[in-house]
């Protein structure tokens, strides 16, 4: 059997490889601080050890459709979003039970489209009273807001949707697609270039871009590179995950096309250099990735922090990438960890309530039809990392 049902403990590890993202055909696939140059903070602490562990402790759910976005609720439940079906279902964080929040309207699935990523407040008066939601419309990609209510009846807990921002190119390809909100209280979001590089240098485009907005969807006003903008940096082919260090730090995974998927620190106003450069380009102009590789072995999506490393969920290379950090570089070389496993990887999130930070959970894609589905596919597993 290509894949594992049980627990499952690995440790492999990888030379540092000069590597990165998909090919033509692949898959394009917090305590507020005003803070809005997170990596040029002084980094803290040591590094973490060279070698790590992943230990999937438990298969919390299983028969999810085309799964894609997975947000936190302040209780510790998950919601995750079906990319082709446009529905929202809330995830039991102990019994792994399924409950049908609501579908999104105006969702219109195809190629890489639809349902995408999910965010919700989890501090303040709104921590979980709203769903945000990044999805394909039948004109463009747009993020937009929904009152979210557990005590209404199952398939009806989702308000009117309030739409934050629209324009945002789409295609069949790279529509991008991950939402979070930072730690300056901000939404940011990743975007593709719908198959169109020149729009990843086209600064009044929205596409292949990183956005930075506030929650009602307005430039900030400050910490962008134009204060009338929600750009905040750009040259980027297809985003496809957001974390933020302990320092603050905004770290992107990013699809390339033929040759190197990459693992960016992003600043403000900086140009990561497609369709000019793919990968570590050495041009003074461009922002070169931290760490590379080649497209069979990541096509990189959803992107984690914890235990001081950056886990990095591969599609094509059905892979969970751990790059320890130290201050804003590597400290060793990258490992990679339940190779063939389970799949596809699509998404992996922070388990804050699993050993004190130490756990993560982490969602398959191999119903979005690229993929191999098994019995129970696709799930979402519960990981206890070092």
């Amino acid at each position: 059997m290509r894949r594992a049902t049980g627990v499952v403990v690995g440790v492999v590890c990888t030379a540092v490889l000069a590597a990165g993202c998909s090919g033509g055909g692949g898959d394009a696939d917090a305590g507020p601080s005003r803070d809005s140059r997170p990596s040029e903070r002084a980094p803290s602490g040591a590094a973490p050890p060279a070698k790590g562990s992943v230990k999937v402790v438990k298969t919390l759910t299983t028969r999810l459709k085309s799964p894609w976005g997975l947000a936190p609720l302040p209780g510790g439940d998950l919601l995750v979003s079906s990319r082709d079906t446009g529905k929202i279902l809330r995830i039991d964080k102990d019994s792994g039970k399924k409950t049908e929040a609501g579908t999104v309207p105006g969702v219109s699935p195809g190629g890489e489209g639809g349902l995408l990523g999910l965010a919700v407040p989890t501090e303040g008066e709104q921590a979980g009273k709203w769903v945000y939601a990044y999805f394909t419309s039948a004109s463009d990609n747009r993020i937009v807001r929904m009152v979210y209510d557990d005590k209404k009846e199952p398939g009806e807990q989702l308000g009117a949707p309030d739409t934050v921002l629209k324009g945002i190119p789409k295609g069949q390809l790279h529509n991008g697609g991950r939402i979070a909100f930072g730690p300056d209280g901000m939404l940011y979001a990743g975007t593709g270039e719908s198959g169109d590089g020149r729009l990843s240098q086209d600064r009044k485009s929205l596409g292949g871009k990183i956005l930075r907005m506030t929650p009602d969807g307005e430039p900030p006003g400050h910490g962008n590179p134009a204060s009338d903008s929600v750009v905040y940096s750009w040259g980027h082919r297809n985003v496809q995950g957001l974390a933020w260090d302990r320092d603050k730090r905004l770290w992107a995974s990013e699809f390339g096309q033929d040759t190197w998927d990459e693992l960016n620190l992003i600043e403000p106003g900086k140009n990561y250099g497609w369709p000019d450069a793919e990968g570590r380009s050495g041009k003074g102009r461009f922002r070169d990735p931290v760490e590379q590789w080649r497209t069979a072995d990541a096509s990189p999506s959803g992107i984690a922090i914890a235990k001081g490393s950056v886990w990095m969920a591969g599609l094509r290379g059905e892979r969970l990438w751990r790059i320890p950090l130290r201050g804003a570089e590597p400290s060793a070389a990258p490992q990679a960890f339940l190779k063939g496993k389970y799949g596809r990887l699509r998404t992996v999130v922070a388990d804050h309530g699993t050993g004190g930070g130490g756990g993560l959970w982490l969602v398959t894609s191999e119903t979005d039809g690229r993929g191999s589905p098994e019995k129970g596919d696709d799930r979402i597993l519960r990981l206890q990392v070092r």
